[in-house]
Formats: structure tokens, C-alpha cells, sequence
């Protein structure tokens, strides 16, 4: 909403000072030529913003200027409840609402405060984009419209009508009654059901989302956490799985467990190691996720995936025996 985007403008000027056009645009997520007409509408209402030209020039507040401003909106308020893990608000389409809000929240704060409170935030950093191997976490972009308009439906308690595809599938119509949204590893889904029977909904996998008037069927109260390890459960249950014996190295073991769909068994031996009975996807799951940890690791069933870790061993040394030199 514009009188939001004001605000946070304004609230922008006031904390750090002159701006250019492009960098309020950068902040505020619209066009130089958007933040030209709310300069100039902010400036018919009374605040004092100058324009300061050269080449460090840009906007600015007269000094000392303090207006009450409006309270949190209804987004911001979900998003800072959310703020945990500022990921977490972009995946459910609630990103720029989060720093509005909190421009607002280290407006409301006394003047004292303010400095320290801008200096901890720039020091504390949660879920960064790349872990100390320099490997990227995978975000999936779902457009803005589709997530506002499935969170709408999931809070209002109406039903959803979705343009979904599933994998290996085109795409088709579903109407479904949204129970809520959950965030893992980055990757937003839909938790619903659908003529009674439990559904879930990658939302990467939305292509169209229409909020409907018709209230959902669905219970008033929901404890989301035991709906999803129900429904984690019952899909890492379900298919052509792979089951795997195995000896593990105990420090790798929350690698594993972080690859594969379930750990089934699992118990120490007398030499240290760990003897695991683990579910994969399949057989090419279970190659590559035991090829990932060496030696570490070794597959005592089914004999199939021996033969295949041996063969990949084999071709691997084969190939770094005979030396080349510099071409």
C-alpha cells in the first residue's frame, strides 16, 4: 500500500540520512520514478524532505523532524512474528514487509537505544546464503501474487483454487481447504486437504493461486509441527524406497541423516563405528549419498549397491593411474 511505502520512506530519511532516488528505490522495491512522485506527494503533506543536488546529492529530512507515525499493519505484524529467520519471511512473500516493519520497530525505540540496537542487528547473522565451503543454499523463487494470495486463503480460512504441478505431471486445477504454511530448508509448502484426504503442496510448484469466498473446511485449531512429522512420516513410508545396512564413522553421521529419507535403525559397535539401517529414495540415491562420504562409510546391503560403489572405486582409480603431464 502507498501510505505504508510513505512511511517507510520517511522512516528511511530519518535513519540514515540522505538518500538518493536509486537507493530509496533499492530499498522501498520500486521504480526512482515511484519514490520521485512519493518525494513530492510526501512534500504537498507537509514533511519537510529537501533535495540536496552535485554529486552527493539526494533527499533528506530537515534536521531534527519527528512525526508520529502509523502502527504496524497486518503483514508487518506476521512478519515480524516470523522474523526468527528472515528466509522464512521471504518464503512466504512477506520480505519487504519485514523491514518496514522493523524500520518502525527501531523508530519506536528512545533515541538512546537506537545506535546500539543498529549496531547488534549488523552483528548477528542467521541462515547465511553459503555455509564455510562456499556452498550456496538453493532458494526457490515463488512470485510475490502467488504467495499473498495463498497466505490469504490460509488465514482467512477460505478455500484455494490452484494451478499445481506435480512432478512428472502437467498441470491442473485443484480446489483444496488450506490448513498452513511451513518453510524447510528454504522450500515452502502448502499443508491442505482435499475432499477430506491429507495433501501437501510444494509452492515452488504453484503456478496460479486464487483465494475463494467459500469458507474452508477444516479444524479450528491446528498443531502444524505433528502435521507435518504425520505427513513426513507417512512420505518417507510410502514408495519404491531402498533400505540400506551399513557402517558409518560416527562424526559423519549427521551428514547421512541429513541425505537420506529416514534413519529406521540403528546401533553402536563394539569397534566404534555406528551399524545403521537407512531408507533412501532408491538405489541412484543411495550411491551418490554413500559415494559423498568416502570411506567413512560402508554399505554392507544389498549387495547391488556394493557392486555399484565398488565399480564407481574402480573407474575412479582407473582413471588417476597412469600420471599425465602439463598440456
Amino acid at each position: 500500500m502507498r501510505a505504508d511505502r510513505l512511511v517507510a520512506l520517511v522512516l528511511l530519511l530519518r535513519r540514515r540520512g540522505r538518500l538518493t532516488a536509486a537507493e530509496l528505490a533499492a530499498e522501498l522495491e520500486v521504480s526512482t520514478r515511484t519514490v520521485l512522485r512519493d518525494i513530492e506527494a510526501l512534500s504537498t503533506a507537509g514533511v519537510p524532505v529537501y533535495t540536496e543536488r552535485g554529486r552527493h546529492g539526494g533527499f533528506a529530512l530537515l534536521p531534527g523532524f519527528r512525526t508520529e507515525l502509523t502502527g504496524l499493519n497486518h503483514d508487518e505484524a506476521l512478519a515480524l512474528l516470523i522474523a526468527g529467520s528472515r528466509r522464512g519471511a521471504q518464503a512466504f512473500g512477506l520480505g519487504s514487509a519485514l523491514a518496514s516493519a522493523m524500520l518502525k520497530v527501531v523508530d519506536a525505540l528512545p533515541e538512546s537505544y537506537r545506535d546500539t540496537a543498529t549496531d547488534v542487528a549488523q552483528r548477528l547473522l542467521i541462515e547465511p546464503e553459503a555455509d564455510l565451503l562456499a556452498r550456496r543454499q538453493v532458494v526457490e523463487e515463488v512470485p510475490v501474487s502467488i504467495l499473498a494470495e495463498v497466505r490469504r486463503a490460509v488465514l482467512a480460512g477460505h478455500k484455494l483454487r490452484i494451478h499445481y504441478a506435480a512432478v512428472d505431471q502437467p498441470p491442473r486445477w485443484r480446489t483444496v481447504d488450506p490448513i498452513g504454511l511451513v518453510v524447510v530448508r528454504d522450500q515452502g509448502y502448502l499443508l491442505a486437504t482435499r475432499s477430506g484426504e491429507d495433501r501437501t503442496y510444494r509452492l515452488a510448484r504453484v503456478h496460479v493461486a486464487e483465494e475463494l469466498a467459500e469458507p474452508a473446511q477444516r479444524p479450528a485449531r491446528v498443531d502444524l509441527d505433528r502435521a507435518w512429522q504425520d505427513r513426513s512420516t507417512r512420505f518417507r513410508a510410502g514408495g519404491a524406497q531402498l533400505t540400506v545396512e551399513l557402517l558409518l564413522a560416527p562424526a559423519r553421521r549427521e551428514e547421512l541423516v541429513g541425505t537420506a529419507l529416514a534413519v529406521l535403525a540403528e546401533e553402536p559397535t563394539p569397534d566404534g563405528l555406528l551399524r545403521l539401517e537407512v531408507a533412501f529414495q532408491d538405489a541412484r540415491h543411495a550411491e551418490w549419498a554413500l559415494w559423498q562420504l568416502g570411506t567413512a562409510a560402508e554399505a554392507l546391503s544389498p549387495p547391488a549397491l556394493r557392486t555399484a560403489l565398488r565399480d564407481r572405486a574402480t573407474a575412479f582409480a582407473t582413471h588417476y593411474d597412469t600420471p599425465k603431464g602439463p598440456r
